[in-house]
């Protein structure tokens, strides 16, 4: 009889529908336009967008012109949603950001100065966002430089000012002060574009409540099942379940090694399961020691991870080679894989590897 070898990555497209509901009921009368960067948190952007569209969303936001161009080409001309772009408008991006109808995220005076210029030079207006930093220092106008750029017309001549945008620093973690000082810098930005939409929130922005929501809500690592908090939100579904079979069951007796180097020692009899999955699928390897997967309805601790192996301690459950393990998924929760792992759930889906056979559930 022969066995599976190779992991299987799960997308269940109805969980992440029913997310994107949960995520836009906290913030009715506003848009909800989903983050699917990184080829939608490495789940593959292009079936997610597609149920998504069907589900009402209107736009999207992405990180590099890639990755716009490649969304527009998979939406097609029956699903003319708007895609922002978060990387701007780089030098020489004009034309390309043109022909598949994108719009970017300004986030700098030398990108506003540029999209101007080409937007003068094609003698069409360009649609576009204006990104300001309230606190996180990382990209973004100041607020001198977005109260220079909206009290000057030249410096915008061109230029159709869709969304005023922002991003929190601090939204997984409610009491922050820094969150009030966001906000209240970013009311006062508002008042300078009094025409534009309004976006401040992702996930966890999403639940700070309504002075945080404004016109349109960028729902991310919730959408797959993270939770805003960095912990496990029971009204979020799993979307991404990884499962390995288990190759190889041993007995392994106290005192002896296991894997690479002289670290990881056995202490009492130990049984174990040999699964076909490891780093280079995306499990992380630093969950060893910390992490589980789920087997026979219970959780099984993770003894170590290999590039394409791993060991769990199984005890007396009732498995057999080729049984599934699984990695990641309803019983193994995202937020507490990350915790294991010492990371956030949204790298925990990105290194999920083109390894592991994909398959799809509830596609349009």
């Amino acid at each position: 009889m022969s066995h599976p070898t190779s992991a299987r990555l799960t997308i269940d497209l109805d969980a992440l529908a029913h997310n994107f509901a949960v995520l836009r009921a906290e913030a009715p009368g506003a848009e909800a336009a989903p983050v699917i960067k990184a080829d939608g948190y490495g789940l593959s952007a292009a079936p997610l967008a597609r149920r998504l569209w069907a589900e009402g969303a209107r736009g999207f936001f992405v990180a590099r012109l890639s990755e716009g161009e490649a969304l527009r080409a998979a939406l097609g001309a029956d699903h003319p949603a708007t895609i922002y772009v978060l990387d701007g408008f780089l030098a020489g991006s004009g034309a390309r950001l043109a022909a598949a109808r994108l719009t970017p995220v300004l986030s700098s005076l030398p990108q506003i100065e540029a999209a101007t210029t080409f937007a003068a030079a094609s003698g069409q207006p360009l649609a576009v966002a204006i990104q300001v930093d309230t606190g996180m220092n990382r990209q973004g106008l100041t607020l001198a430089e977005t109260q220079a750029v909206a009290q000057s017309g030249d410096r915008l001549r061109g230029l159709q000012v869709d969304v005023i945008m922002s991003h929190l620093g601090s939204a997984t973690d409610p009491a922050d002060p820094r969150n009030t000082l966001q906000q209240e810098r970013f009311a006062q930005v508002r008042r300078l574009f009094p025409q534009a939409r309004a976006s401040f929130a992702a996930s966890a922005g999403i639940m700070l409540g309504p002075d945080y929501r404004n016109d349109i809500i960028r729902p991310g690592i919730s959408l797959y099942g993270g939770g805003p908090e960095e912990r496990p939100d029971p009204r979020l579904r799993a979307v991404a379940k990884l499962e390995a079979p288990i190759l190889y069951i041993r007995n392994v007796e106290p005192g002896e090694l296991i894997g690479y180097g002289s670290n990881t020692r056995i202490e009492k009899p130990t049984r174990i399961a040999i699964v076909g999955a490891g780093y280079a699928d995306g499990v992380i390897r630093a969950s060893k020691g910390k992490g589980y997967g789920w087997l026979a309805g219970a959780r099984r601790p993770v003894i170590i991870v290999t590039m394409d192996l791993i060991a769990l301690e199984i005890g007396d459950a009732p498995a057999r080679i080729g049984d599934w393990v699984e990695l990641l998924g309803p019983n193994v929760l995202l937020d507490e894989i990350a915790t294991a792992a010492g990371t956030v759930a949204h790298e925990c889906l990105v290194r999920l590897s083109g390894r592991a056979e994909r398959i799809y559930l509830g596609e349009v």
